[in-house]
């Protein structure tokens, strides 16, 4: 009888130490994952965005000349991709002053400094010249530059954001048709060094087939792109080093490497790249070329032998010529 009990009761026991594990593995909540916020600027993601229509507004006059005035201009931006949440950006336009309808040049200006960043740095030298030959140009300042509102905290966000300000700024050109008579049918895009990542970043993700001009673009993957000028900073790349590793534990850094996506691109393209460059080596525009040509990306490209990263001093004055037949041809 004892011996009955005992095994009914073991029994009992056995079950019921199964059925408690049993509903606590079921109810045992999983681990959450942790945010990926930064998942929003893959390149697929970014594609597959619809980027808002912002209105173009005019500012302050800066200059005037016989053939066109300076003055600045805003539109708003997502914080974030998709985000109802906007963030004003300044920039600086040139428009010739006879009346007509001109074309516009989207103008993306390299790498500078924020603490000595001033409107128009980098890009101006070109714009005006553009504009005394009838074109109207567009120079956005992006986020933590110029009057714009602050770039996000997040390191690798803040350079992300300048895509997201590109594409804005091209869905944003049928507001100047009301104020300034803009033929928006006629676009064009220009971009130096790291003005150029941004440009072939943002036809690949647009889709858009306007001409573009490229003097020396930044063209190697993300982010040896980055990395490769960290001894420019004084603490010759810590941070960055640093802010890289915890990037890539959540990250695969292929997603977010214009590179990968220059197969994309639809634009006819003129690249200038000067020999003696050592901010954007020469081959690595060399193989630039080679890409897209494999694409089958229209491509002309010129090299300027001894000229330095802004084509001094014996590229310059070719380079802006050329770029002002390339664009009236295409335009």
């Amino acid at each position: 009888m004892k011996k009955t009990i005992f095994i009914i009761v073991s029994v009992i026991f056995f079950f019921t130490g199964f059925l408690i594990s049993f509903f606590f593995l079921k109810n045992k909540q999983k681990p959450k994952e942790a945010p990926k916020p930064l998942l929003r600027y893959t390149f697929e993601n970014l594609k597959n965005t619809q980027f808002p229509e912002s209105e173009i507004t005019f500012g302050e006059k800066m200059d005037e000349t016989e053939n066109y005035i300076t003055q600045k201009f805003y539109f708003d931006v997502p914080e974030k991709p998709e985000s109802p949440n906007f963030l004003k950006v300044s920039g600086l336009a040139n428009i010739p002053k006879k009346e007509g309808d001109y074309p516009v040049i989207i103008m993306f200006r390299g790498y500078i400094p924020k603490e000595t960043y001033k409107p128009g740095a980098g890009s101006q030298p070109s714009a005006k010249i553009l504009a005394k030959n009838g074109f109207i140009t567009l120079t956005p300042d992006f986020l933590g530059y110029g009057e714009s509102a602050s770039a996000s905290a997040t390191f690798f966000e803040d350079r992300f954001q300048t895509y997201v300000t590109a594409l804005t700024l091209l869905s944003s050109l049928s507001s100047l048709k009301e104020n300034l008579n803009a033929d928006i049918t006629r676009v064009g895009i220009w971009g130096h060094s790291n003005g150029g990542h941004i440009a072939l970043a943002t036809l690949a993700v647009s889709g858009v087939n306007y001409p573009t001009v490229l003097w020396a673009p930044v063209s190697k993957p993300f982010p040896y792109s980055i990395l490769f000028y960290t001894d420019e900073t004084d603490d010759h790349g810590k941070e960055l080093r640093k802010a890289l590793s915890f990037f890539e534990k959540d990250y695969d850094t292929e997603l977010f490497s214009p590179a990968n996506y220059y197969s994309w691109i639809k634009a006819p393209i003129q690249i200038h790249q000067g020999t003696n460059d050592e901010e954007v080596l020469s081959w690595w525009t060399d193989e630039l070329v080679k890409a897209l040509k494999k694409n089958g990306t229209d491509v002309s490209y010129f090299k300027y032998p001894g000229a330095d990263h802004n084509l001094l001093p014996s590229g310059w004055n070719n380079a802006v010529l050329r770029e002002i037949k390339f664009f009236k041809e295409e335009l």
